[in-house]
């Protein structure tokens, strides 16, 4: 497994890297923040960035899209990452466009890609319903009802929920509400009937949403999968969520490290860079020595996923639980290390923390990759 980018990834990475720094640096998601934005990101942009082809590249190329994998996206995610770009990326381009796919079938492949290919369409992944990540505690149901089915339940962490056209709601057809099995996909239009939808307000001020389901009829069209079998694809469509984001977080902490760096080189006391003082310079050694190993992490994980190897999903945990490590030290030390002023809302290094800390606990933390990653193992 390489641990390099091939001249094609190289050339995406740069494109986005350029495309972020000049269209959505941090002073936009500060934009959007303070002036309550109803969407809470860029529909112009979002539309770019589906020109640029980054919305298709989970998709085949039978449906619009070029299949070119997710070390691919995974550059694009951490060049947004660097700027904290707020956009449907990670709902959509990822997580919708690996689980229709993984799980969905011709029709529901020609229904729904020519949409997300083209950044018409957003979708979000209604998993969630306790404080922490657990993608099998599931008590939301959908119960037979003729041809089709009821749904009822609540869910909350829904990334993009309130700017979402499509739901891909994870609900219980049997089991208790710990089981594996009995778990299944649904596509459910945002604006159907019994659905209501609460945005909610994020300390990283980034979209989130609760999301109600009270009698929602479906029909049988709507299962994106076997009836019963949604664990294993939605496990799959986890994986890469939890390497793309760790992508993000890759990004982030190397932005956040740069710009500490950079101050300790300019913020001068007794006549002198502060940055030539012992103990400063052994915590930015450690940073960046905790930045190169999430990089390899993140990168081994995500050709492991676009080459089905046997230990992708070790790999992913391992990128998640990493990624959300160094997250929270670039977050902290990149605050402490700029002293007062860090801890102003005028200055950009504290919005690199706040998003950590949301990105921490987004599709598990450290603490249950650690644990997923020794239950893989056989302890």
């Amino acid at each position: 497994m390489a641990l390099v980018l091939n001249s094609e990834a190289q050339l995406v990475r740069d494109s986005a890297l350029e495309f972020f720094a000049d269209k959505s640096p941090v002073l936009m998601l500060r934009k959007l923040r303070d002036s309550r934005d109803a969407d809470g990101f860029s529909r112009p942009l979002w539309r770019e960035m589906a020109d640029l082809g980054w919305t298709g590249f989970l998709v085949p190329e039978a449906h619009g899209g070029s299949e070119f994998g997710m070390v691919g996206l995974g550059q694009v995610l951490e060049a947004a990452g660097r700027t904290l770009a707020a956009t449907p990326l990670l709902s959509t381009a990822l997580i919708a466009a690996s689980a229709i796919d993984l799980a969905g079938n011709e029709a529901q492949k020609q229904k729904y890609f020519p949409g997300l290919v083209s950044g018409d369409s957003i979708f979000a992944l209604a998993l969630e319903e306790g404080a922490h990540h657990n993608p099998n505690r599931i008590a939301t149901t959908a119960k037979r009802d003729g041809d089709g089915f009821v749904l009822d339940g609540a869910k909350r962490f829904v990334i993009d929920g309130h700017v979402a056209n499509q739901l891909i709601v994870v609900a219980r057809t049997s089991g208790g509400q710990n089981d594996r099995n009995g778990i299944t996909l649904f596509m459910v239009p945002a604006d159907a009937a019994g659905v209501a939808i609460t945005r909610s307000a994020m300390i990283d001020s980034r979209n989130a949403a609760r999301v109600t389901l009270a009698g929602v009829r479906v029909g049988a069209d709507a299962v994106l999968g076997r009836i019963d079998g949604g664990a294993d694809p939605l496990e799959a469509v986890l994986d890469r969520a939890r390497a793309g984001l760790a992508a993000e977080m890759l990004g982030s902490s190397s932005e956040a490290f740069e710009r500490t760096v950079q101050y300790l080189k300019d913020r001068k006391q007794f006549g002198v860079a502060i940055g030539s003082f012992q103990a400063l310079k052994h915590r930015a050694a450690q940073m960046f020595c905790e930045v190169e190993v999430t990089r390899s992490a993140v990168t081994a994980a995500l050709a492991a996923l676009d080459e089905n190897a046997n230990d992708a999903s070790l790999l992913a945990s391992l990128a998640k639980a990493k990624a959300s490590d160094t997250a929270y030290l670039t977050g902290n030390e990149g605050v402490q290390m700029h002293g007062g002023i860090g801890m102003t809302d005028e200055h950009e290094i504290g919005f690199f923390m706040k998003r950590a800390r949301v990105a921490q606990a987004m599709f598990g933390d450290a603490a249950f990759h650690r644990d997923r990653y020794a239950a893989l193992t056989g302890y």
